[in-house]
């Protein structure tokens, strides 16, 4: 059974997909895809069905990275069930993630640049309001993370 990962913002359309397709690229480049599975959501429900803003996919092609094809959705309770990880991208969504969370939830719930090695940040910030440097400095922000989060799942899962 692979280990589950499910990276959150707050309406899915930036940051968590970008999150979710840079670390699924990397997992590819790993030989990973089979170990590890992933899925991204948002604590706000506004987004839901869409596919992710046109400047994060813009960024994330400029690297090489399709993320056109994923749709936001909520997270809900049932997700702590299903993943071993859920990452959220900031504070604020990780206050809304614990008061969401189960009791009986054994898995890792943190912020993901928790997982960045020596970063200077400890939020991935939102890009929406901004222009495209806000989308290349997330993907730099979740790359660091997605290095740490690999080693992270190496050691506790899959070694």
């Amino acid at each position: 059974m692979p280990v589950k990962v499910l990276f959150v913002c707050l309406g899915n359309i930036c940051r968590s997909p970008t999150a979710e397709g840079l670390f699924r690229a990397e997992l590819a480049k790993q030989q990973l895809v089979d170990e590890v599975a992933t899925d991204s959501a948002g604590t706000a429900a506004w987004h839901v069905g869409k596919a992710p803003d046109t400047r994060a996919i813009a960024a994330a092609a400029e690297r090489g990275i399709n993320i056109s094809s994923l749709r936001a959705r909520q997270v809900d309770a049932a997700d702590f069930e299903a993943f071993d990880y859920v990452l959220a991208m900031d504070e604020s969504n990780l206050m809304d993630l614990k008061a969401l969370r189960p009791a009986h939830y054994t898995g890792t719930l943190a912020l993901f640049l928790d997982f960045a090695a020596d970063a200077a940040e400890r939020e991935v910030p939102d890009p929406y309001y901004g222009g495209a440097e806000g989308f290349e400095h997330v993907l730099d922000l979740v790359e660091q993370a997605s290095v740490g989060l690999l080693e992270d799942i190496r050691k506790r899962h899959l070694d």
